[in-house]
């Protein structure tokens, strides 16, 4: 499902989204506000210190960070929380994170949790670093959260999810978050015909991906030579990518039609946009949300 790095080292895409998040959970200004209090607690403590800075954090978030990055995680954060709330209120019976990382939301929005069941999905070296900070700060894990382990090369992810528990057919919430571009198309197929297989009516699958243009070096989006620079440094690569158009296409595969679909220029207006009309933060322009539900239509 990705190349062999992350099975031997602490992802490096999962430390960024920690460290951004961590970082807007400080600000002053609401549009670059998030609401992850929670990352703080997992970056070093030398690092958190910094961050209460604002001058740090803004040379992280406009020179170390590639154009727009930082915006696009912070839009990125507040979007998904918001359907996975929106969720838990309408009473969904479990919820799959692929690729989890330092994703804090089972933690952060554990009273409105209810009877559901939280599945976080990601390779042991990351997951084992994660688990290692809640216990060190002393953060307890709700009785609802399972962790599940898996070595993409050896291991069959249908099976640890029914070895876990996860349930078939019911009304599930499937996140994959920053995560298709690292994988090959084969995979981003296999992953997508085992939430087909899983999910019941009903179900939604919010996730994120890079276009398509992006990986052939064409297109001139705002900030995407910085990305993709940044991405190559980081030892890392992008695989998938979906051309212009071809979104409703892609989903119906798998039994999935279109419900959201957010650009750039849509994400700054929800979310970097003041009250007189004016645009305060500019969005990395390569990627794009979606959020898809299971129909029979």
């Amino acid at each position: 499902m990705s190349e062999r790095r992350i099975e031997t080292t602490t992802s490096r895409t999962a430390a960024w989204t920690c460290v951004s998040r961590a970082a807007s959970s400080l600000e002053s200004d609401s549009h670059y506000r998030s609401d992850d209090h929670i990352a703080l607690l997992l970056v070093p403590t030398s690092l958190k210190l910094l961050l209460h800075i604002p001058l740090i954090r803004r040379f992280f978030s406009q020179v170390i960070a590639p154009k727009g990055v930082y915006e696009y995680t912070i839009a990125r954060t507040r979007y998904i929380d918001s359907i996975f709330k929106q969720i838990l209120v309408e009473g969904f019976d479990q919820i799959l994170i692929f690729g989890a990382g330092f994703d804090t939301r089972a933690l952060r929005f554990r009273t409105e949790t209810g009877a559901a069941r939280i599945f976080e999905l990601d390779v042991p070296i990351t997951q084992k670093a994660k688990l290692g900070q809640y216990e060190k700060r002393g953060l307890s894990i709700p009785a609802n959260v399972r962790f599940i382990s898996i070595d993409f090369d050896k291991e069959s992810l249908s099976e640890k999810l029914e070895e876990a528990w996860f349930s078939k057919d019911r009304r599930s919430l499937f996140v994959l978050e920053g995560l298709l571009m690292y994988l090959k198309p084969e995979s981003v197929d296999g992953t997508f015909k085992v939430i087909e297989r899983f999910a019941g009516e009903g179900s939604e699958v919010v996730f994120d991906y890079v276009r398509a243009s992006v990986l052939r070096g064409a297109g001139s989006y705002y900030g995407q030579r910085e990305i993709v620079k940044s991405v190559s440094k980081a030892g890392e690569r992008w695989y998938f990518g979906i051309e212009e158009g071809e979104l409703g296409q892609f989903l119906k595969k798998y039994g999935l039609r279109v419900c959201e679909h957010k650009d750039a220029q849509e994400l700054e207006r929800m979310y970097f946009t003041d009250v007189s009309g004016e645009n305060v933060g500019r969005i990395n322009a390569t990627h794009c949300l979606v959020r898809a539900v299971k129909s029979e239509e």
